[in-house]
């Protein structure tokens, strides 16, 4: 598959994540899930991703991922935007859209949240 993406900065290095599980303090610990797909009407970038912090229980806490729609409450005839990229900022949230924008920008995006949700926690300092 080409890797020329339009957003090649960065993207090797997040493609060398997929698999990874890293331990983070207190029992929490992230995982990635990156590969190449050919990109289409749900992933027009090419690259299908879930990047998630989970808790000592293994319970994801939070993420970022474009697996599915998020689920929202639709009212009757608005109109459907079709965000299959979506965060999941807290253990509840059912999703809401996120704007892939790049490889990179997809790390900082999910880092700078489970750093302050650490901090919150008590499990790292400020």
């Amino acid at each position: 598959m080409d890797r020329s993406v339009p957003y090649h900065k960065g993207l090797e290095s997040l493609l060398e994540l997929d698999g990874w599980t890293i331990q983070q303090a207190g029992g929490y610990w992230v995982k990635f899930e990156i590969s190449m797909v050919e990109p289409g009407p749900h992933i027009p970038h090419g690259i299908k991703y879930c990047l998630s912090l989970h808790d000592k229980y293994n319970q994801r806490v939070m993420g970022v991922d474009d697996a599915h729609l998020p689920k929202q409450k639709h009212k009757k005839f608005s109109g459907r935007i079709r965000h299959y990229d979506h965060q999941h900022t807290d253990i509840d949230c059912r999703g809401v859209p996120y704007s892939f924008s790049a490889p990179e920008q997809l790390l900082i995006d999910f880092w700078c949240p489970v750093d302050d949700y650490l901090k919150q926690k008590g499990v790292i300092d400020e």
